[in-house]
């Protein structure tokens, strides 16, 4: 695809050709089913398998980007900061009113993990960020989706909440900025009242291993 689509990409329809980290894959074909802000492909490839069988295959593949989130957390106060908006993919698939409580998070787009975080935390929290603690990076669907997010955690005080937050409203963003004690939002887990895989994932972090450990 040497045109460029819709957000000026081009060869949208030769990733993973070049891809020569594991001897057992070999790709053969690409091809681009749709390309609207986000890219899907279907890849062909000969796969090696343990008996030395060569088989083709295919997978479908959903490129949205990579992303970044952030979990806040006032330690001496025993808080973390969280956000709250409509997720319409959750209440399709039976969430009772697609209101995901969530950390801040959003794509990378162009820039850095940590450059896009300290956006997306004054964009839906209104916290200015400052010293930012690196927790890990994790394939979210590796079945397939390609997206990598990348895990950050932050204190934050009232000095840091420098705007509204609230998203950004030319984007459709409408988000409820949530301040909630670290046991609650741990309760809130084994209720469901939160369901979002990241925020549950850097919930348990804290409460093992981070600001909240002991």
């Amino acid at each position: 695809m040497d045109e460029p689509d819709q957000r000026g990409r081009i060869g949208l329809d030769r990733v993973g050709l070049d891809l020569t980290g594991n001897p057992r894959v070999r790709v053969t074909a690409v091809e681009l089913v749709a390309s609207g802000w986000h890219v899907l492909r279907r890849t062909t490839f000969d796969y090696l398998d343990a008996n030395g069988a060569v088989s083709s295959q295919q997978r479908e593949t959903y490129d949205r980007g990579n992303g970044a989130t952030i979990l806040l957390y006032d330690a001496a106060r025993r808080t973390v900061l969280l956000s709250r908006q409509f997720r319409f993919p959750a209440y399709v698939n039976g969430h009772p009113d697609g209101m995901l409580i969530e950390t801040a998070a959003g794509l990378l787009d162009d820039d850095d993990p940590a450059t896009a975080i300290r956006r997306e935390a004054g964009e839906e929290l209104g916290v200015d960020v400052g010293e930012l603690q690196h927790v890990f990076d994790v394939f979210m669907s590796p079945g397939s989706v390609t997206e990598k997010v990348h895990f950050f955690a932050a204190p934050y005080s009232d000095a840091s909440r420098t705007s509204g937050g609230g998203g950004v409203a030319e984007e459709g963003e409408e988000i409820d900025i949530l301040e909630l004690q670290f046991d609650e939002a741990l309760g809130m887990i084994d209720d469901g009242r939160i369901a979002d895989a990241k925020t549950i994932m850097l919930l348990q972090w804290a409460a093992l291993r981070g600001p909240f450990a002991g």
